[in-house]
Formats: C-alpha cells, structure tokens, sequence
C-alpha cells in the first residue's frame, strides 16, 4: 500500500501531498516512477544490463525532474569499478549496492525494501544495512525496511514489529 501498488480497503495512504487510495493509476503509477524507490530482496537487476545500464532503467519510464548521476552513485556504493559489468558477474551484497543505487536514481522521498539481506552472509548484512542506512540519511530519504535479520536491527533509527498481525514499535507489550 505504501508503495502505491496495492489500495487499502480502508483508511487511506498518501506520500506527499498525493492521496494514493483517490488518485487515478496514472497519478499513482507517477508517484511510484519518481517519489518512492525500491530494493528488491534478490536486487531484481535485468540480467543484459550493465551496472550503469540498471541504474538509467528507471529514467526510461518516464520524465524525471532531477535524476542523480549513475557513475557518481555507483562510486558512492562502491560499484564504480563494475560500472560495464552484468549482474551474473557480482556477488550478492553487490548486486544489492546496485540494487540501492538504482532507488536512488530518481531522488525518491521514499525507500521501500524488501528483506535487504535475505541471500548474503552475516557481514555482507551489516555492509548493505549500514549503506542503506548512510544513502538514506545523506540523501534525506524516508526508508522503510522489512527484515526478519536481527542482527541488522542496530543500524535502524526507529524499530516496529509485527506481533499477531498488529504493528507496534519494538519493545513495546502487547
């Protein structure tokens, strides 16, 4: 619902000044497209292109106002050296650097991610969370994680569960 893909049945969901559950899909499909970015729990990278070639996908889709540089945020993620290389050529922690870039590309207010660390090794972890964590600060970026790693949970500004279908900020009783 936050990410615009799926009306709630009641309530409502809004990102900036755009209520998702009234605007017309042609409102919502361009607040996905240049408000909200997306990490994917398997990086979903097109396997024909290069790094550089990913992170321009989002620009073909559509008119965006202020793109970032893809060699600039490739550097920042520490993709630069990889730049003309595919996917099937990089690790998993580094197709999930790609993966970051690629949601930054459109200076989006909002970043969803799905289970970040899912296929990578304990340290792998803590090297994307705390990434996702620095491009979401550095670049003034709402984030919104979805993990079952605990171990991640350290580099979180704030940390809700959900605890028999009920979401409620960590720590709190039930």
């Amino acid at each position: 619902m936050a990410g615009g893909l799926v009306r709630p049945s009641s309530g409502t969901a809004r990102v900036g000044d755009v209520e998702l559950t009234t605007a017309s899909r042609k409102e919502v499909a361009a607040v996905r497209r240049t408000r909200i970015g997306y990490v994917f729990q398997s990086g979903n990278l097109v396997p024909a292109l290069t790094a550089r070639d990913q992170l321009r996908l989002p620009l073909t889709f559509g008119r965006v106002a202020d793109p970032r540089d893809p060699d600039e945020l490739l550097g920042e993620v520490g993709m630069a050296h990889k730049a003309k290389r595919r996917p099937h050529q990089f690790s998993g922690g580094e197709r999930q650097r790609v993966g970051i870039a690629r949601a930054l590309m459109t200076r989006p207010g909002l970043l969803l991610v799905d289970e970040p660390t899912a296929a990578l090794d304990r340290q792998r972890s803590q090297d994307v969370v705390a990434l996702l964590v620095d491009e979401s600060h550095r670049h003034g970026v709402a984030t919104v994680m979805v993990t079952h790693d605990h171990d991640v949970l350290h580099h979180c500004d704030e940390v809700w569960e959900m605890i028999d279908g009920r979401l409620q900020r960590a720590g709190a009783s039930v």
